[in-house]
């Protein structure tokens, strides 16, 4: 199987060294490697000259952009820019973050993993990150049919279907909402473990916190499901303001009227399929 990977890189010298070292030892290399220096003022673009003087796969694009480190649209306008220097010569494509370690077998077996089922969209294993004490802990904090927006593998079938990846905050849950309603299945692999350098959301600054309220009107959740979403997210990161921010950026979203991510159609069956789910967890 061939696969290609886009590296979104934003002052990244601190980890891009050991997740390139991690891609370069994998047990079955990528075809294509592009790593997107976005408008890094540190030592990023000069880890990433050394890698591609070593290995022909691997290439590097400039990009310019805002130094303000949002989730959402400055990492996917990132990856878009790398996506346009690939051609459709793929079984599979990766969004791989640059603070990421990889096992040496891990995209080995996400082939296997996409080779064994035709209807296998989008494909990844589970994040660990280091406690005080140094050891590697599961930080799962979505569901575990939930593939981190730091790891994600699609299959290029999905992938056009979905048509690529959003623009914005929410990316990386409406993209597994749309290959459902395309018909094809996420696949978590608990076996395959990879290291998160950076905690999660330690890069995001104060402006972020209303925009998964907004990416939830955004996907045409309803005020209900968001409500059940925000109380399900504060509790889990224990941060009781994050229900406050996310109805908060919901109703600022509403009153906007920022576009929608998705259709009516593709709306409703999101609604329906997040339905199925809180109620099997309530009679589990």
């Amino acid at each position: 199987m061939n696969y290609y990977i886009i590296i979104p890189a934003h002052n990244e010298g601190q980890y891009l060294m050991e997740a390139l070292q991690s891609v370069v030892i994998q047990t079955m290399p990528p075809k294509r490697v592009v790593v997107v220096n976005d408008n890094s003022s540190d030592n990023t673009e000069e880890i990433i000259d050394r890698f591609t003087a070593k290995h022909n796969y691997i290439s590097k694009i400039n990009a310019k952009s805002s130094t303000a480190h949002l989730p959402g649209s400055k990492v996917i306008n990132a990856f878009n820019k790398g996506l346009e220097q690939l051609d459709d010569d793929y079984d599979f494509i990766v969004k791989l973050d640059a603070d990421i370690i990889l096992p040496e077998s891990y995209f080995e077996k996400v082939a296997k993993i996409f080779s064994t089922d035709a209807k296998i969209g989008v494909a990844g294993g589970f994040a660990y990150e280091q406690d005080k004490n140094g050891e590697w802990k599961l930080n799962h904090p979505m569901d575990k049919d939930h593939v981190r927006g730091a790891f994600k593998a699609y299959s290029k079938r999905c992938f056009n279907s979905i048509g690529g990846l959003k623009t914005a905050m929410g990316w990386d849950t409406v993209d597994e909402l749309l290959a459902q309603y395309n018909g094809f299945n996420i696949y978590t692999d608990s076996n395959l473990q990879v290291k998160h350098l950076r905690p999660l959301g330690n890069a995001y600054n104060k402006k972020a916190k209303l925009l998964q309220g907004k990416a939830m009107f955004t996907m045409r959740y309803g005020l209900l499901i968001t409500f059940i979403a925000s109380i399900k997210m504060a509790l889990k990161q224990k941060k009781p303001r994050a229900f406050s921010d996310n109805l908060q950026g919901y109703f600022l979203a509403r009153k906007e009227k920022i576009d929608f991510l998705v259709s009516p159609a593709e709306g409703q069956f999101i609604r329906q399929l997040r339905w199925r789910k809180i109620k099997a967890k309530l009679f589990q």
